[in-house]
């Protein structure tokens, strides 16, 4: 049976999604994913159904959300409608790689709450035991003798987060990750007395003004109300994602001066 790829094509203005995003429809109307929700999607649904039903291969539909629609967006939206076989699987995102150490219970709560986000979790612990016995598919546990020897193979672009047992550890991990210069986030869990501390003993092992930006310590946000684990995760899973925008942006930077420079 097929089924029909909905994708949005072009987006001009304030818009639900961006380009790129999709979903798959079946003649019943049951689907994954997501063009934004609202009017747009409903009827993006319905039309889905009948190109089904209409035996054609493709079409394209643009939609003004105001005008069009009643929806108070104001963009505009052209949507490709592809039939496709019932085993197509909608593409995820490339995920960015996580150093996550420390499998207590903020990293547990850590690797519940990025499950669902495009993160691939190497989550290392020298505790064998540490880790539960059942985790999300995004999470390869380790746990090697010296965790720190994790920082010098993780791939550049690395997001570290360091949240250990011990202490002492904690500095070496930290100390470890800022001498990189390609691992553009240092999380640690910690208090502000931790981060002064921190500080002044990475700085008197040779660490420059620089590099030090890079440490985020504490990590998550204070105003969540709690210190509870999943609070905590909620909180460095934002950090993440503005981390994983950040590095988007400046990716598509560097593609604009490269193709200005080419010609």
């Amino acid at each position: 049976m097929s089924r029909v790829r909905i994708t949005i094509a072009e987006a001009h203005g304030s818009t639900p999604r961006e380009v790129g995003a999709a979903m798959l429809v079946d003649a019943e109307g049951r689907f994954t994913g997501t063009i934004g929700g609202g009017v747009l999607e409903w009827q993006a649904l319905a039309e889905a159904q009948r190109l089904l039903q209409s035996g054609e291969m493709r079409r394209a539909m643009r939609f003004a959300l105001g005008p069009d629609l009643g929806q108070c967006c104001g963009g505009r939206v052209t949507l490709s409608f592809e039939r496709v076989e019932d085993e197509a699987r909608l593409e995820k995102p490339e995920a960015t790689p996580v150093l996550l150490f420390g499998a207590g219970h903020v990293g547990r709560a850590l690797v519940l709450a990025l499950a669902p986000l495009p993160f691939d979790v190497r989550w290392i612990d020298p505790r064998p035991n540490a880790f539960p016995q059942a985790f999300p598919p995004h999470a390869t546990p380790v746990a090697p003798a010296e965790p720190v020897t994790e920082i010098a193979s993780a791939g550049a672009g690395s997001l570290a987060l360091i949240l250990t047992h011990s202490h002492a550890l904690d500095l070496a991990l930290c100390d470890a990750a800022l001498r990189r210069d390609d691992l553009p986030f240092v999380g640690v869990i910690g208090s502000e007395t931790k981060r002064a501390r921190f500080l002044s003993q990475l700085r008197a092992m040779g660490h420059a003004e620089d590099a030090l930006k890079r440490l985020t310590c504490p990590i998550g946000f204070k105003d969540l109300g709690s210190k509870e684990p999943a609070f905590i995760a909620a909180g460095v899973a934002v950090q993440l994602l503005q981390e994983r925008a950040k590095a988007a942006a400046s990716r598509d930077v560097s593609r604009g001066l490269h193709v200005r420079s080419a010609r």
